[in-house]
């Protein structure tokens, strides 16, 4: 899946100005980030301490800079073979190949169905996301998170730990300096429904009062009183991404198949549904009340 087409070939290395030199820059590895996000960072990384431009490097792979610009950028999916004539280009040894290798090992642990929508995640500028039967993955505690998955049979409590690891990392978009605007609608059945102790669950809804502050977020609740029931099914975020590129979904489901879609047909759907969701969903006012009247019940 490419948020950018994806050619058959390259063309010829372009012509394309760049500074001769370029300051050396941070890097901080998040393994949370995309597999595509953290390679392109490091690619970035080691070309600079190597004293190469882009058009240099391009020229001794040879590559366009195009090319080039969107591994670094974490628009193009890298491959064996280029990170191979990379680190032969840079006299890196075997750095890119290896670096690809731990990605990809540490990508596989998460389960198949849900790698896609992790490529996407992070690069999202916004969200619209409806909860159906929980808090969304991004706004849960981790006290809450773990009372969840530690439900799933067969597994061990390692995989518990590592689990709620992975979910608690995926926040990291969220203290960006730039984070991506969520939209969120919880159905009310999520503040009566005991997924934990009481303890815990006054705690998740702390949070989600807490997180409501944030200008970036956007929190309604759709009541009981509402009766719709158009979104009882499951839920469901939209991701907007950048550069005009088209919006992305996934799809909550007890399937193991994939739950991503780019089909712009069923996108369509789901923004239309969520659209009727909202229209009936609380205030952000009357939410916030709803969400305190749910911890005052948790808390006798």
């Amino acid at each position: 899946m490419h948020i950018i087409p994806d050619p058959e070939s390259d063309p010829e290395p372009e012509a394309v100005a760049e500074p001769e030199t370029e300051s050396e820059p941070e890097f901080d590895t998040d393994s949370h980030e995309s597999t595509r996000v953290q390679f392109g960072r490091e690619l970035r990384k080691y070309r600079i301490l190597s004293g190469f431009t882009q058009r240099r490097l391009c020229i001794a792979v040879p590559l366009a800079v195009s090319h080039l610009s969107m591994l670094e950028n974490g628009h193009r999916a890298p491959t064996w073979k280029l990170a191979r004539q990379i680190d032969e280009a840079l006299n890196l040894g075997t750095t890119l190949v290896d670096l690809l290798d731990r990605l990809d090992r540490t990508t596989s642990q998460v389960p198949h169905w849900f790698r896609p929508w992790l490529e996407f995640e992070p690069l999202s500028t916004s969200q619209r996301i409806w909860g159906a039967l929980m808090v969304p993955g991004l706004l849960q505690t981790e006290q809450y998170a773990e009372a969840i998955l530690s439900r799933s049979p067969g597994t061990t409590p390692d995989q518990v730990q590592q689990n709620v690891a992975d979910r608690m990392g995926r926040k990291s978009i969220l203290h960006r300096p730039n984070p991506p605007m969520l939209w969120v609608i919880l159905d009310e059945g999520i503040l009566h429904r005991p997924v934990a102790d009481p303890e815990v669950m006054r705690g998740q809804f702390h949070y989600l009062l807490e997180m409501s502050e944030n200008p970036w977020l956007s929190l309604q609740v759709l009541p009981h009183s509402a009766r719709n029931v158009l979104g009882l099914l499951g839920g469901f975020t939209i991701a907007d991404m950048p550069k005009n590129a088209p919006p992305v979904a996934y799809i909550d489901s007890q399937s193991t198949g994939d739950r991503m879609s780019e089909r712009v047909k069923e996108i369509k759907r789901l923004e239309f549904l969520y659209d009727l969701i909202r229209a009936d969903a609380l205030s952000r006012s009357d939410s916030r009340d709803k969400i305190k009247e749910a911890i005052q019940r948790w808390t006798t």
